[in-house]
């Protein structure tokens, strides 16, 4: 078995957060993984794409290639749509609902979503708002993460160790918050 995942958004999302977790999570299961460095703009709001590779056997390449993606998961909608062309044909998109109008000539939101509404093989979550319901409001990418966990053959409670992990030396209280956000993307998704 093997997920290639592609991570997409602008900087300062969280997507390096969301793909340490998952790689995190599956080398922990004994899966190899192949993560290579974030490819994009270094800054807050420029464009950010991560590949994700997990396997059973081996990985032999860093990148995903062009059709390959078995997921890509987005926390931009206009990112999801840049990146389609690395979807496998039946491949899922996860994407969040909310916008980050960071260029001249941004497409109009409603226009975005309905394309995007139009893919066979799609979760569109407002993660922002699904974030401070759960109590979190940074944590929008926990709620991507949620999602993406419905979509994943690992147990639930891998994800929590490798959150606690992550975010266990900056208290109980971010634990529990990023916790919270998970759980309520993993609920919105299913």
């Amino acid at each position: 078995m093997k997920y290639d995942i592609l991570l997409c958004g602008v900087g300062g999302q969280g997507i390096l957060t969301i793909g340490h977790v998952v790689g995190e999570m599956a080398r922990r299961a004994g899966w190899r993984v192949k993560q290579p460095e974030v490819h994009g703009m270094a800054q807050r709001g420029g464009a950010v794409e991560a590949h994700v590779r997990l396997s059973e056997a081996p990985v032999h390449s860093d990148l995903i290639p062009r059709g390959g993606a078995d997921l890509i998961v987005a926390m931009e909608p206009l990112e999801a749509l840049r990146h389609l062309p690395l979807l496998a044909p039946d491949g899922w998109v996860i994407t969040a609902t909310e916008s980050v109008r960071n260029c001249a000539g941004y497409p109009e939101s409603a226009a975005l979503l309905a394309e995007l509404d139009a893919l066979p093989h799609k979760v569109l979550l407002p993660v922002a708002d699904l974030a401070r319901q759960a109590g979190s409001p940074r944590g929008a990418n926990m709620v991507l993460l949620g999602a993406l966990s419905t979509r994943l053959s690992f147990p639930e409670a891998a994800y929590g160790a490798a959150i606690r992990d992550l975010f266990g030396r900056k208290g109980d209280a971010v634990v529990q918050a990023n916790l919270a956000a998970f759980a309520a993307g993993r609920a919105a998704a299913v």
